[in-house]
């Protein structure tokens, strides 16, 4: 494999912010698109090595990266890591703004509308509304039980859901023990929410766990 090139051998026609200027910034790669928020590299490191490492963690992670992730990449200093992460917070923000124009199409679709539950201390059990397209309607709490609990009830899940005429819910709870396999409890009120949602035509498209450290999908484990 040919080593990358340094910024200052590329073609100033085809360096990233003359690009974007030429093409728009949907002509950019992900890398390009870092080497432009990045700006320039430091003596001992060139700006394309740097924003292809940041680009390769941010492919590899089922989250955003912390600070602390940004800056264990050789090269990062600690002001254009905090513009890195003010630019993936604005664009988490932007990205789900407007709940209705929300469109789920995988687990890691609804993570943003529940990042907040990484960080509680309760367990919270919320339910994600959504359309015949996969559009979210509302995303609601239904419980907030003690430190490593929740109860629900297939009524309290799905009297917002009729409401809503939505024709499908996604259900998510965090674990603060930090325990990503579902416990007997999830698998148990799991499978009444399925059943209930079968009998009023509105499907359980999957329950959804997350912790500080990642999240699990029932459905992709294979247990809805």
């Amino acid at each position: 494999m040919c080593p990358m090139r340094k910024m200052k051998d590329v073609p100033t026609e085809d360096r990233p912010r003359e690009k974007l200027l030429k093409k728009g910034p949907g002509a950019l790669s992900d890398t390009e698109l870092m080497e432009v928020l990045i700006g320039r590299g430091t003596i001992h490191r060139d700006v394309r090595a740097i924003a292809r490492d940041i680009s390769d963690r941010v492919r590899s992670g089922n989250e955003l990266l912390s600070f602390g992730d940004l800056r264990e990449i050789e090269g990062l200093g600690p002001v254009k890591a905090s513009q890195i992460m003010a630019c993936f917070e604005i664009g988490r923000r932007y990205y789900c703004r407007d709940q209705e124009k929300c469109r789920i199409s995988s687990p890691s679709d609804i993570l943003p509308l529940v990042e907040d539950l990484r960080r509680q201390r309760q367990e919270h059990f919320v339910c994600v509304t959504l359309n015949g397209a996969g559009e979210v309607l509302a995303k609601r709490t239904i419980t907030i039980g003690l430190l490593n609990h929740s109860l629900v009830h297939p009524r309290e899940v799905f009297a917002d859901a009729i409401t809503d005429r939505a024709a499908s819910v996604i259900c998510i709870h965090n674990h603060p023990s930090g325990a990503l396999e579902p416990s007997p409890q999830d698998i148990a009120i799991t499978s009444q929410l399925r059943d209930a949602g079968t009998t009023l035509g509105i499907q359980v498209l999957d329950h959804i766990i997350v912790t500080r450290s990642g999240f699990t999908s029932m459905k992709e484990k294979g247990m809805l």
